[in-house]
């Protein structure tokens, strides 16, 4: 294409008009920009959950001698699904409470000797701290005790089971996932962040749950305010409805109508258009009333794929993509079709 406007623009220099005629006007390219704030349909794919799904996991270590759930058992709140061997729970429950009753001796032997006048008052406050440290270490113990079986929060479905009975577990770590089935289901996506800043909390969402299945109809929950640093995505959360016949970990893609407007007055054009970009400073050339070439700046908001959206033009301007970099500004110039350059040219 630019071989064919130089060609085009080198006859018209080899033109034998008269000195004093103006020059003919340059063969371009153009488009119009349509109205504003139109509409664009965003896609992107993700995960569907549950809103809520845990990962369950003991406090202390042991050895797990139960686990009573597979993949896909339905639970109840309350129930125990896995159990830690007790013993060694137990031997720091005794531990804990042997250190308690020292403490209490050694509190009341202070006492008296202190109404005697035998020890000084620090050393009463010194076993009074000590039999705090020692009620403080049985109720952990305690609490350790309440945590060697490992008890369902909610009821549900278990997703994943990640260990055995007869491993040794460690603290924190994942025995199994439940998912709580009285939560709902969402679609979970990264967004590219262009993208994610033009959808809306509240957008209607038509999700493509796939193999098959009908599309259905959900709505955007949450927005994330940051972007990952890897992927540059914005996660994006949608609700889907409760008669979404789908399952937790499916992939399923999902598509929105918002604005096609990044600002009041933004709008896409060719790449080729731009003729300069430095930051947010552009600049087109438009074609006038006058059909003559006028370069006007326009703020840069990014590329797109093939395009480039700015703002800055009103609706209705004719930008100049194919031969604007051999046009200056206030040249006449003729918009032509492509499929007419070569015959313009050969004038």
């Amino acid at each position: 294409m630019s071989a064919v406007l130089t060609l085009m623009l080198t006859s018209c220099g080899k033109a034998d008009a008269p000195a004093n005629s103006a020059p003919p006007p340059a063969p371009v390219e153009a488009v119009q920009i349509g109205a504003a704030n139109g509409s664009e349909t965003l896609t992107f794919t993700g995960r569907i959950e549950r809103r809520r799904e845990m990962d369950l996991s003991f406090r202390v270590p042991g050895v797990m001698t139960r686990l009573d759930v597979e993949a896909g058992d339905r639970v109840r709140a309350g129930q125990v699904v896995a159990r830690l061997d007790p013993t060694g729970v137990a031997a720091a429950e005794q531990r804990a409470k042997a250190d308690l009753e020292r403490a209490e001796r050694d509190m009341a032997r202070a006492r008296t000797l202190f109404d005697q006048g035998f020890v000084s008052r620090q050393r009463l406050d010194d076993s009074a701290s000590a039999l705090k440290a020692a009620q403080a270490g049985m109720s952990a113990a305690a609490f350790d005790r309440r945590w060697a079986s490992l008890v369902s929060p909610v009821e549900g479905v278990v997703l994943t089971r990640t260990a055995q009975a007869g491993e040794v577990v460690q603290p924190g770590q994942t025995v199994i996932t439940v998912a709580d089935e009285r939560s709902g289901l969402v679609l979970r996506a990264n967004a590219p962040d262009r993208q994610a800043g033009r959808v809306k909390v509240g957008d209607t969402v038509r999700v493509d749950l796939g193999g098959g299945a009908a599309t259905v109809v959900g709505q955007v929950l949450r927005v994330g305010r940051s972007a990952n640093a890897l992927t540059a995505g914005v996660e994006i959360e949608v609700a889907l409805p409760p008669s979404a016949q789908a399952l937790s970990g499916q992939v399923a893609s999902a598509s929105v109508a918002v604005g096609s407007e990044v600002g009041a007055q933004a709008t896409r054009v060719p790449a080729e258009a731009i003729l300069e970009a430095k930051d947010r400073a552009a600049s087109v050339l438009v074609v006038d009333a006058q059909g003559k070439a006028r370069r006007r700046a326009v703020t840069f908001e990014g590329f797109e794929g093939d395009f480039a959206r700015v703002s800055g033009l009103p609706p209705g301007a004719r930008v100049i993509t194919a031969g604007a970099g051999f046009v200056s500004d206030g040249q006449a110039v003729l918009v032509v079709d492509p499929a007419k350059l070569p015959a313009v040219a050969a004038r």
